[in-house]
């Protein structure tokens, strides 16, 4: 048997190849959107995809399962429970059920319904039948076992989070027992993904040591101790999820191969924001954006994770202009971009800023500041508003005295939070790529006099500043 793990690193997601090199036949779970990385990866190996698994209808990122399946003229299998539920899906598949299975070859693959998540979750056992056909190897996992943690069960609002609380336990408890301590858990994210809290960094497990070490795991736990706890620690809701959720149901349109956006001179960049009021996403790095940029655009850069902070900040409804150092950026974006829906992306700055400067174009700056004139500029009076956009975690362990912190997703939708007073307001993360979004995003919103700490909590600390 073959085992490929495929990761997106801004979005924290693992998807998976299994293959039986005997029959030249693999599998393909729940893959990301670009589907060429599984096509060229079952060619290298001398393998067919012949089938593509979902776990459930994803709502962080657009999932590339529809794509997948007619381009390798493959079997899609979704999970049979979501008929009737407030997302179900659209488009032609194979609909199966728990404790029925499929092969691939010599490969097994089970189905468990694992509701909790999402109602219709499926999580699916693998078994390499030349060593074993009774004990299972690997246990896709999907959403709802992370390696240290559970799926967050609010997916469906606040009406439905308490009972599929509920249903993650049963299926914690039921689903979950008798499998093998020594089965292999692969998981569909791993730390830094919004779908739960609390991952481990490792992008793999065992049951049992997750029966040791997993809080959820834990057998003593009661039903109603379980619900409050794992409701108590679901990460702020990403309003994007909404929008994914019914994309997925759906079906995203299939992108083919992906051509790169139009060059636009300055001049006729110009006039296109103006005449379809486009969003303008430079890539740039944190510096580069805060030293010259073009007005109202938003600076989040592919050094980062730009998919992520895309989905949360760049409008669905607009369309996306992108301004770059290289082509390669450019081909990189879009790849971050369309992981989560955005495929509005319809140019890009030829010649980038050094170009627009040329043709007498207007430039903005971010105002930046480093850790110690921050410090010192605190001290004398001068700045008196902190906005600490990191998570709530980050801030708890460790943040700088008299700051505020709402995580920096949130001033998409609404400015509430934002500390009052007079004078500039200072936003700052960890090493400034995210509070250069956010910063920007705030002055493209009129916000006045916005500062970017451009070294973040990471400057402060290595100039051994105190923190709360």
């Amino acid at each position: 048997m073959l085992f490929k793990r495929f990761e997106v690193a801004d979005l924290a997601h693992y998807s998976y190849g299994v293959g039986c090199p005997g029959a030249g036949e693999a599998a393909i779970v729940d893959p990301e959107r670009n589907t060429d990385r599984y096509l060229d990866w079952a060619a290298s190996s001398g393998l067919r995809i012949t089938h593509v698994f979902e776990t459930h209808i994803h709502a962080d990122y657009a999932s590339g399962a529809k794509e997948l399946a007619e381009r390798a003229d493959a079997q899609l299998v979704l999970s049979a429970y979501d008929e009737g539920e407030l997302y179900d899906v659209e488009y032609d598949h194979r609909a199966i059920e728990h404790g029925e299975s499929l092969d691939v070859g010599a490969v097994r693959i089970e189905a468990v319904h694992t509701p909790g998540h999402t109602p219709e979750h499926m999580a699916y056992l693998v078994y390499e039948m030349a060593r074993s056909v009774d004990v299972p190897e690997i246990f896709l996992s999907g959403d709802f076992l992370f390696v240290g943690s559970l799926g967050r069960p609010d997916l469906l609002g606040e009406d439905a989070k308490v009972e599929l609380a509920h249903r993650q336990y049963d299926s914690v408890r039921n689903k979950l027992a008798g499998l093998p301590d020594g089965l292999e858990v692969a998981p569909a994210h791993g730390a830094g993904s919004m779908c739960g809290a609390g991952m481990s960094g490792r992008p793999t497990s065992t049951l049992g040591f997750e029966r040791i070490a997993n809080p959820y795991l834990n057998p003593d736990l009661g039903e109603q101790e379980f619900v409050e706890m794992i409701l108590g620690s679901v990460p702020p809701f990403p309003p994007y999820y909404r929008r994914m959720k019914a994309l997925n149901s759906d079906g995203p349109e299939v992108l083919g191969s992906m051509e790169p956006p139009q060059a636009l001179a300055p001049r006729d960049f110009q006039a296109f924001i103006e005449a379809q009021g486009a969003t303008v996403v430079d890539l740039r790095d944190k510096l580069a954006f805060a030293g010259g940029h073009i007005p109202g655009s938003l600076g989040i850069g592919t050094s980062g994770s730009l998919s992520t902070w895309a989905s949360w900040l760049v409008p669905y409804d607009q369309p996306i202009l992108l301004v770059a150092e290289n082509e390669g950026q450019v081909t990189e974006a879009c790849k971050c971009l369309y992981r989560v829906g955005l495929d509005q992306v319809k140019g890009c700055l030829l010649g980038g800023v050094t170009a627009w400067g040329e043709a007498g174009m207007p430039l903005a700056e971010l105002h930046k500041i480093s850790a110690l004139q921050l410090h010192d500029s605190v001290a004398a009076g001068k700045l008196e508003r902190i906005l600490d956009i990191r998570s709530e975690d980050e801030w708890k362990a460790g943040h700088i005295p008299g700051s505020v912190q709402v995580q920096g997703g949130a001033f998409a939708e609404s400015q509430d939070g934002i500390p009052t007073g007079d004078g500039p307001l200072v936003v700052v993360c960890r090493t400034g790529y995210r509070s250069t979004a956010v910063a920007s995003l705030l002055s493209q919103n009129g916000f006045g006099d916005v500062i970017n700490v451009t070294g973040g909590m990471v400057g402060w600390h290595a100039a051994g500043l105190p923190v709360e």
